[in-house]
This record gives structure tokens, sequence and C-alpha cells, in this order.
């Protein structure tokens, strides 16, 4: 048996390994949307499990053999329900976005009304998007922010779902750095008679640890990914209180959707899942909530413009119209000294999905590798030095230098890559 099977077998993909470990070893990761799993999580996903084909759901099943991956998929899904409060739990969408079809396959039919948050204003491509199946198959119709605050309009969503009368509103988003008032969604969609469904993708570690305010018993349907946040294998969960939604939604993860479930997964999962009942975790949480606070306190100190004005959450979203920049030229900058953003649209942005006016910084990731608000601070003002100094090659070499050595000093959380 190799040491290293890998090296062996295909040495190209192990050096490209080598090198991805190594960039995340020498730089700091903000993309909000990206977490380091724990070694225990990579070795459930990593194992035997995914040997398995497993259609149906435990105790009900196409193929043999599948005693202990039946044990492993209930553990999941108890664990699920009991973190989150649920009555309802099926862990085998693949992602997200899938998580979402299967409620709308659930509960919808092609040509039904669905209120949800604008893209371009902080919420998700399968929310509705006409570049995306929601926004296809389904009537979509949408709320925004108010252009002073940058928070939720009330008014107008109340307004657009009295006129509108959908059968599906959406709350949650991917770029709101707010609060979500799962309460006040929850009035509207009683008054309206429509399905409330609440995407937490993002925010789920934050609600488990209950940093943020919960969807139930407001919501009927929870979806939410597992590797954001909550730092746990890549995919989807949906959850519920409502026992007649049980059997639609089962039906439309699979045979709706899905083929076989990704065991291997769900096993990474339910690792995380118990993770996160753990007060390690939630002191976790608190840590990504206060260095999200710091970088937002950092930035304004520095000047920039944030929109919203801050945030309640693990990101933070800059507005870099008064500096004529786009989002895409300061990702690109700040990738050139080892600092990884995404570009995204701010409220009313002007210019393109492609270029955009902001960037957004999360502080999942670099969080897990142990900085803390002393460092956070440094990073916030290397940023605003790489915005305010952007086409000055000495200042980004020097900077680069300065994160590598600050990275370093906070090791990845595993022994091999």
């Amino acid at each position: 048996m190799f040491k290293n099977p890998l090296a062996k077998t295909d040495s190209q993909i192990a050096g490209l390994i080598r090198k991805e470990a190594l960039r995340h070893q020498e730089g700091l990761d903000l993309v909000a949307a990206e977490n380091y799993p724990s070694p225990a999580v990579r070795q459930a996903v990593g194992s035997v499990l995914s040997t398995c084909y497993a259609e149906g759901c435990p105790g009900k099943r196409y193929y043999p053999g599948l005693k202990y991956i039946d044990q492993i998929e209930q553990l999941a899904i108890e664990r699920a329900k009991k973190l989150f409060g649920a009555n309802y739990a099926n862990v085998q969408p693949h992602s997200g976005s899938q998580a979402n079809q299967a409620v709308y396959l659930a509960l919808l039919e092609p040509g039904d009304k669905i209120l949800a948050m604008d893209l371009a204003q902080g919420g998700h491509l399968s929310h509705g998007s006409p570049a995306n199946f929601s926004g296809r198959f389904f009537n979509c119709v949408f709320y925004g922010l108010n252009e002073k605050t940058e928070i939720i309009d009330w008014e107008k969503v109340t307004a657009i779902a009295r006129q509108e009368k959908p059968k599906l509103i959406i709350a949650g988003a991917s770029s709101y750095p707010r609060r979500i008032d799962f309460k006040r969604f929850g009035a509207v969609a009683k008054e309206t008679k429509a399905y409330l469904m609440a995407d937490i993708a993002h925010i789920a570690g934050l609600v488990a640890a209950g940093l943020h305010p919960h969807p139930f018993p407001y919501c009927d349907i929870v979806t939410m990914t597992t590797h954001k946040t909550l730092r746990g294998a890549r995919g989807g969960i949906i959850l519920s209180n409502k026992k007649d939604l049980a059997d639609k939604i089962d039906r439309a993860v699979f045979p709706g959707l899905q083929g076989g479930p990704l065991e291997n997964e769900i096993a990474g999962k339910a690792v995380a899942l118990k993770e996160a009942g753990r007060k390690s975790f939630i002191r976790y949480q608190k840590q990504v909530v206060a260095n999200a606070q710091t970088l937002a306190k950092t930035l304004l100190k520095e000047g920039l413009d944030l929109v919203a004005g801050g945030t309640d959450n693990h990101f933070v979203l800059v507005n870099l119209t008064k500096y004529n920049l786009s989002g895409k030229q300061v990702q690109e900058a700040l990738e050139e000294v080892n600092i990884y953003a995404n570009r995204n649209v701010v409220p009313y942005d002007r210019r393109s999905k492609w270029q955009t006016s902001g960037i957004r910084l999360g502080t999942p990731a670099i969080t897990t590798k142990g900085l803390k608000e002393k460092e956070v601070r440094q990073v916030g003002v290397w940023i605003a030095e790489v915005i305010k100094n952007i086409d000055d090659q000495k200042i980004k070499n020097r900077i680069k230098a300065e994160v590598i050595k600050l990275s370093k000093k906070f090791p990845l959380p595993y022994e091999n890559y």
C-alpha cells in the first residue's frame, strides 16, 4: 500500500492539490460561501461510503447491502432535526440549489408565482433569476431593499404580496448583511395564504448557534447548504414542521430530481451536525460574527462605504462607487496580494453583474484558521490600502509579503491535503 497513492497514480492531480493547499496556507480566504471542514468531516467524505448506491429513503431502498448506510443517513436526519428544531429532515440534496428545486417541485406547478428577494439586491440565482431554472419554469416577482437604508423594504414586501398573491414566498439571501425577520415574513405569508420558505444557506451556522433569528415556527420549509457557516460537507438539507409536506418533499428529491444520494457526503453532513451541537461550535460562530463586525468597523474607519452600514452576520458588502472601481478590479487586486474575496452587486448597482460595484468579504474560513479581532483589523487595513492604491505595485508587493507572513501563523487544520 502506497503512503501517498494519489501521488503515485496521478502526480499531476496530486501536484495541483498541493498547490491549492499552498494557496490557502499562504493566503486569506474571505469568500463568504467557503469554509474549512474538520478532519473528521473530510475523513467521512473520503470513506468507503462513496461506493454505495442508495436510491430511496432509509428502510425503503432499491439496492441491497445498505443496513449501515441506513443507520448513517438516519443519524444525519435525527441530528438535523434536533439541531434546528424540526420534525422532518431530508439530508439527500446534493446542493442548496437542488434543495430549493425539490421544494418547488413538491409545492408548485409550472407557472405558479414565487415572491423572492431580487438577485440584484442580495437574492440568490435559484430564487427566480431568469437565467436559472426557477425563473424559466415559474412566474417570479421580487421585493428589494429601501434605497436609503439598504435594508428590506417591508412596505413593498407587503404590498407586492397582497397584489401578486404568490403561492410561495422566499425569505433568504446570498448577499444581505443584516438579520432576516422571519416572523415578519410569516405574517405576510399568513395574510396572503402563501407557503413560506426560508433559505438559510449562508446563515445556517449562525441559526444553529442562536446568533440569528430562527425560521421556525414562522416558515413552512427551510432549506440550507451544509458547507458555509455550518462548516460541513458540501450539500443541502430540507427541513419542515409540516407533516403533510414530508412525503411530497421526499418524492421530489427522489425520484423527482436526483438518483443515488451521495452517502459519503451525507456521512460528512452527519459529522458536521454533531460538531454543530457542541459548545465549541457556538464559540466559533460568535468569533465569526465578532470578526465580521471588527472588519466592518475597520473598513468604515478607513473611509470605505458598507451596504446597510455594517453587518449582523458573517460578511460585509463594500460599495466601491466612491472610488470609481469595479468589484472585478478589486477582486483581482486583492487576489494579487493573496486575499480572496468575490465581486458582488450592490443595491441599485449601475454596473453589470460581471463588473459589479461591490466586493463581499466573509469571515468563516479565516475564523476556522484561527484569526481573531487583532488579525482581522490588520486584514481590514490591508484591504483598504489595496483599494486606495490599486495601481501601486510596490504597495501590493509589500502587502502580499505581509499577508503570507500572517497566514503562515495559522496553518490549515489538516495533517495532509
